[in-house]
């Protein structure tokens, strides 16, 4: 499937213009802004091999602000790497992959390539010595994910995947209240993810099930880790899962919903997700996050208050004395720096590796378990 011209301009304008942006404002940064520390420039260099998704703004912002310094890229398409170029001229243009595998002054490679083509870069990315931050999903089928364990083992590299764990303050704010006992134990979480669709702004390869791996490989992965992370399990597994094309038949590889029962060994969850946002939203979707304890309960409104409060960030809570409004907004995140203190140090402070290949493992069983759901388009 083919797009036009001014699609795949808006997709450059999305996953280029925005990354320059936040270098920018990141190298100009004086003190504390957004709930993240300062820029520490020149702790590590990184580099980027793939661009083909607007998240490598995140992952670059990230990396950045914690001290990477970006010093080269690679992308296989000329109009991407054109422009990347042109916004990024202190980043060297590479003549290949391999260049970038083979510098040995660069510890850590970002890539938000294809998502089917993330696990094999990742894959040789550790086996030539290096760290490696993939946007999600980190791999779309279960055996990239089996070679990835093998050689993450064999060569103690990190593979990390940035996740909506990783820039939430609510959810790190609600870790913090559950490890404070403000809601007694967690026994299940909700996580609803629903998106805008917006199919003229999409790359070719959103629309293939081969490449993109399916809605609970992708979307769900998100609350997957959430709920990991939120619920402190170890083990879980998929009681059910379901997806299907419920509303787009003009793109049949594509999923646009998906749901998935999970129980684990400290708390079961319920994750859906979808992309049926109304364009009326400001944001790409309202993105809701429900934590039940035995003693109160926790919500998340991650991106939007649709009852008016401005902004996003914020939380919920009710316990035995009543509801509580928390605004997020100056949370500190903390993933960026611990990642780059990891790379530095060979540590693993910024997550769990086995919890990351868990959250993908999970996804992975629900996409290839899934029942599949056909019955809501009309002609």
């Amino acid at each position: 499937m083919s797009r036009s011209p001014s699609s795949r301009r808006e997709f450059l304008k999305s996953s280029v213009g925005a990354t320059a942006m936040a270098i920018s404002a990141s190298r100009q940064a004086a003190g504390t802004q957004n709930g993240q520390q300062p820029s520490r420039p020149g702790r590590i260099r990184f580099a980027v091999i793939g661009i083909n998704h607007g998240h490598i703004n995140n992952q670059i912002q990230t990396v950045v602000r914690a001290g990477g310094q970006l010093v080269s890229f690679y992308a296989k398409e000329p109009d991407l790497a054109a422009a990347f170029a042109k916004r990024f001229p202190d980043a060297k243009p590479a003549r290949s992959e391999q260049e970038i595998l083979e510098d040995s002054t660069v510890p850590l490679i970002v890539s938000a390539a294809i998502p089917n083509e993330r696990a094999p870069l990742g894959v040789k990315a550790m086996e030539h010595g290096k760290d490696f931050m993939a946007d999600k999903p980190g791999a779309t089928t279960l055996e990239q994910l089996a070679e990835l364990r093998r050689v993450q083992a064999k060569t103690k590299r990190l593979f990390s995947v940035l996740i909506e764990r990783h820039e939430s303050k609510t959810i790190n704010k609600a870790a913090e209240l559950i490890s404070a006992g403000a809601i007694g134990q967690v026994i299940q979480t909700t996580g609803l993810a629903p998106h805008k669709m917006s199919p003229e702004t999409r790359p070719a390869w959103f629309f293939k099930r081969e490449q993109y791996g399916g809605i609970l490989c992708d979307l769900a992965s998100h609350n997957l880790d959430a709920y990991l992370f939120l619920t402190s399990s170890t083990r879980a597994e998929i009681v059910a899962s379901q997806a299907g094309n419920l509303h787009h038949p003009a793109y049949p590889e594509l999923e646009d919903f998906g749901d998935i029962m999970l129980s684990g060994d400290r708390a079961a969850g319920y994750i859906r997700v979808d992309w049926f946002s109304p364009e009326g939203l400001a944001t790409y979707g309202d993105s809701r996050l429900t934590i039940i304890g035995s003693d109160g309960y926790i919500e998340l409104r991650k991106t939007v208050d649709i009852a008016g409060r401005p902004g996003g960030d914020h939380l919920f809570l009710v316990d035995q004395k009543g509801p509580k409004y928390m605004d997020c907004a100056d949370v500190k995140l903390p993933y960026g720096e611990r990642l780059v203190d990891d790379v530095m140090n060979r540590t693993t402070t910024a997550d769990s590796q086995s919890r990351t290949f868990l959250a993908m493992e999970l996804a992975l069983e629900a996409q290839k378990r899934a029942r599949r759901l056909t019955s809501v388009i009309r002609p």
